[in-house]
């Protein structure tokens, strides 16, 4: 089971920001954010791009106009 978990550095020790149940010597892979917030909002858009950009839309608006 792979699970995301928002988790901030403090003091060189990596805290979770949520509460989550562990095993002792449970694995974690931790990937660094960048501090740039735009980083959101620049993902978000290249999702919904891509999305909201496919010509397989067409077909469903085609489709409702016979």
């Amino acid at each position: 089971m792979r699970n995301s978990v928002r988790a901030i550095v403090r003091e060189g020790k990596i805290e979770l920001l949520e509460r989550v149940e562990l095993p002792e010597g449970a694995e974690a892979l931790v990937t660094l954010l960048p501090e740039d917030q735009d980083f959101w909002q620049a993902a978000g858009e290249l999702s919904m791009e891509t999305v909201w950009g496919s010509d397989q839309d067409d077909v469903y608006a085609e489709l409702l106009q016979e």
